[in-house]
């Protein structure tokens, strides 16, 4: 019998740790059916079925979660030696894996890796763009950048943005057909463009003054998965929409979108990197972590 390989089992945790043989295959750089053939083959050099396939889901057997979990950390050991390995050279090399949703990538995160990646040109960065919470240790990712959400214990933080501030708006048009509303409950009965999470839930619009917080279930013709896509609609007037300031600055400034109840709309924390605290933090991952806490610093 053909002994176990190393690759074999490596091909074996990238398919477990996406469920997926197509992402599984992205992240490899090969084929599907390549991976596939390879899965197949391991599986009958062990006698045993390692994952229940059917046209729409992949799920570990039995067998499978027991060999998961003893090889993962053996594999991670492997990692970290390497890693390790990166303190004798001159720059750090390596690939950074960042999971962020599209208002953080397009607000901050972007610019940030554009700046870093002049300095570090060793180093290869890749964005998953996913608004839903990920577990980035499970998925894979190296780092998350999230809007202060709550971070288990075994996480830590970073801020690599300034405050940020959430903002009604309306078109000039609209707000003259509508009236200008005064107070949060006023939104109940007019037009609101809505955003709907990838949970399923949709986003209840948070208003703050005075040391009073309201939490509005607006209603209205059009809903959204994305925040970045209500700017066309509010221009349009089809609604009035809640975005991150930094989107509508422009057109706030050249007057196609007023703002609507701006006392109401306080500045909160921004975004934050958020990481794994094991033991090892990866090259490209501590000259990131290095490079933004600069970055941050030298604009305080």
């Amino acid at each position: 019998m053909k002994p176990v390989s190393a690759s074999d089992l490596a091909i074996f945790l990238c398919i477990a740790r996406h469920l997926s043989f197509s992402r599984a295959a992205v992240e490899l750089n090969q084929s599907p059916s390549a991976l596939s053939h390879a899965l197949r083959a391991l599986e009958q050099r062990l006698g045993l079925r390692l994952f229940n396939r059917t046209t729409r889901s992949v799920a570990l057997t039995e067998a499978g979660e027991r060999l998961h979990a003893r090889i993962k950390p053996a594999f991670r050991d492997i990692d970290d030696a390497l890693e390790d390995l990166n303190q004798f050279r001159d720059t750090p090399t390596g690939t950074l894996r960042i999971n962020a949703g599209r208002p953080a990538v397009q607000l901050v995160l972007l610019p940030l890796i554009q700046r870093f990646l002049d300095t570090f040109a060793d180093v290869r960065v890749e964005v998953c763009v996913n608004d839903a919470l990920a577990d980035v240790v499970s998925a894979g990712f190296d780092a998350g950048v999230r809007f202060g959400e709550r971070l288990e214990a075994d996480m830590v933080s970073l801020p690599i943005g300034p405050a940020m501030r959430s903002v009604v708006v309306g078109s000039p048009a609209f707000i003259q057909r509508h009236g200008m509303p005064q107070k949060p409950e006023d939104l109940h009965g007019l037009p609101c463009i809505r955003h709907r999470f990838p949970s399923g839930v949709l986003y209840r619009w948070e208003f703050a003054r005075a040391g009073i917080a309201q939490e509005i279930e607006v209603d209205g013709p059009l809903t959204l998965d994305e925040v970045g896509l209500m700017l066309g609609p509010a221009l349009h007037g089809s609604g009035l929409a809640y975005v991150f300031e930094e989107m509508v600055a422009e057109q706030i400034a050249d007057g196609r979108l007023l703002q609507v109840l701006g006392d109401w709309c306080p500045h909160y924390p921004g975004l934050h990197l958020y990481y794994p605290s094991r033991r090892q933090v990866p090259a490209a991952l501590r000259a990131f972590i290095e490079f933004a806490r600069a970055e941050r610093d030298s604009s305080a």
